[in-house]
């Protein structure tokens, strides 16, 4: 076979998001784009702000001398300036350049923090519901990784967590707003978290630490400010993006930050750099780092994923359906009404509505809608979803 036993099988158990497109490209050739209702991929249909393409031009037209070379392995001082500049407006703490690391994407900077953290059979802990390519991480570099379930509005379970904490526990991923539920962890989760983590610190003689994947940290709702992790957690990494905040998943452009107070810092950040280097990243993409340098303060505007979340919410809780309003992100995670939900994403297909099973996501029972779509193909899905709803008995 050209590929090893362990990957066969982590492909045929990650590729649930790519089936259901792969069935709605067939499908769409079949009835054409419009009577198919794809809500599988989390892809925005947004353009990025029109910052970024005014400095795009800028650089086109009067280009820096030598700014497609290579530069240090954490990236350009002056990027990583900014990026510290606004997480010490936000947080209060002394970042500086030294405490970022510019990289390619979130999966590059999850990547680079794990290579840098683990030792083989280290444990990682993730919430389910979880983004499914987080197990393949850290499998990626010797871990193991142990899945804790949120509580029932998919929120940390401190006790939960706890529980599940030994003293080859490594590090804790937490995922905020989040996919696929939409869910924003309050500051209270995070501080409740923070002090658990410091007492099993105490009790193992083990550094624990939050690594917090924050891509959609700006796509926040009904005036909720996303709470950082680094107020409230010690030992808190951030690895994050520009795809989603700036629309720019195509660029993979990233980056880690890590928190000023954890011990020994200037080692880890060594760390990082060194494995930013060695995973063959070598450095985040230079044109885009240039970019994202003077647009730390942009995003598009979310006011459209606001109005497609409450024109889908509020139509689908008014079928019976049932699900936690999202807090932010651009995704819906409702309860399948039926107990298999497998069965009733096969059901949806019937009527052209393409979904995602919970179960991609560590938590069967439930499906993940993504609504980063055009606004009259969320319009016209509604009375499918009438019929499917009718059709399991959840309209009176």
């Amino acid at each position: 076979m050209p590929v090893s036993a362990k990957i066969q099988t982590f492909i045929s158990g990650a590729s649930w998001i790519r089936k259901m497109f792969e069935e709605g490209e067939q499908m769409r050739k079949l009835y054409g784009s419009d009577k198919v209702y794809d809500f599988t991929l989390g892809n925005s249909d947004l353009e990025p702000p029109k910052a970024f393409k005014e400095e795009l031009k800028k650089l086109a037209l009067e280009p820096v001398p030598g700014m497609h070379r290579y530069m240090s392995n954490a990236g350009y001082p002056e990027t990583r300036r900014a990026v510290a500049g606004v997480l010490a407006e936000q947080t209060g703490l002394a970042f500086d350049e030294n405490h970022i690391l510019m990289t390619c994407g979130a999966g590059g900077a999850m990547n680079v923090v794990l290579k840098a953290l683990l030792d083989p059979g280290d444990e990682v802990i993730i919430l389910s519901p979880f983004f499914v390519e987080y197990k393949f991480y850290i499998d990626n570099h010797g871990g193991v990784f142990k899945t804790v379930p949120t509580n029932s509005e998919f929120k940390p379970d401190l006790e939960a967590i706890g529980a599940a904490i030994t003293p080859r526990t490594r590090a804790v991923i937490i995922n905020t707003p989040n996919n696929p539920t939409g869910v924003v962890y309050d500051a209270g989760s995070l501080s409740g978290l923070g002090k658990l983590l410091a007492e099993k610190e105490k009790e193992t003689s083990r550094a624990i630490f939050v690594i917090s994947d924050e891509p959609y940290a700006k796509i926040v709702y009904d005036g909720i400010v996303l709470p950082s992790v680094f107020k409230h957690i010690k030992n808190s990494i951030v690895v994050t993006s520009h795809s989603k905040d700036l629309a720019l998943p195509g660029e993979r452009i990233g980056y880690v930050a890590v928190s000023p107070l954890i011990n020994n810092v200037e080692l880890l950040v060594e760390g990082l750099v060194f494995c930013n280097r060695t995973l063959g990243f070598v450095n985040a993409p230079a044109l885009m780092q240039r970019l994202v340098t003077v647009l730390q303060h942009e995003s598009v505007d979310i006011a459209g994923y606001q109005e497609k979340r409450d024109l889908l919410y509020e139509n689908l809780t008014d079928m019976g359906f049932r699900m936690v309003k999202p807090q932010g992100a651009f995704y819906l995670f409702p309860e399948s009404p039926v107990a298999n939900e497998l069965e009733f994403i096969k059901l949806a297909l019937k009527y052209n509505i393409l979904l995602v099973p919970g179960s991609g996501f560590g938590t069967p029972g439930y499906f993940r809608i993504s609504y980063c779509i055009d606004k009259q193909v969320i319009l016209n899905s509604l009375e499918a979803f009438k019929k499917l709803a009718a059709e399991v008995g959840l309209r009176k």
